[in-house]
């Protein structure tokens, strides 16, 4: 998994939400209409949206559809556990994700505008370097 921390729109978040979860069957009306979220109950795979109203517009298979008003915040969890991710109001429609994200969750980021390709070359060359330092490091302690 991988550390998140980026600033987003909003609107690229719920994309990201739909691209996980609901996108197959998500109805095109609400696919288009920014102001409504899909939500999850339970622990496993929870989704949850904070915001100053909310009006439950129905359930299709285990999502619940939400038309909000005035997003604080967003709650994702997958229901392998492999991604947590927040979403927190900055300023407007501009926010904060924080969390970790499986490879998938990733790619479903950099699809949905969430996540700059930038920012995923970097964090891979990180990964490299630690690998690449590991590996030295490993390498002297067989020696000694």
């Amino acid at each position: 998994m991988v550390e998140i921390e980026i600033r987003t729109t909003l609107e690229r978040f719920r994309r990201f939400i739909i691209l996980n979860t609901c996108y197959s069957f998500i109805p095109k009306g609400y696919l288009q209409d920014p102001s409504i979220f899909p939500e999850r109950e339970g622990t496993q795979g929870r989704i949850y949206v904070e915001a100053l109203s909310k009006l439950d517009l129905g359930t299709i298979r285990d999502i619940k559809f939400v038309k909000a008003y005035e997003v604080l915040g967003v709650i994702y969890n997958s229901k392998s556990g492999n991604t947590n991710l927040i979403w927190r109001q900055v300023k407007g429609n501009i926010g904060k994700v924080t969390g970790k994200a499986s490879p998938n969750s990733i790619v479903n980021l950099i699809e949905a505008g969430a996540l700059p390709k930038s920012y995923v070359k970097r964090v891979l060359a990180e990964l490299a370097q630690k690998a690449a330092e590991e590996e030295k490091s490993s390498e002297t302690s067989e020696r000694t």
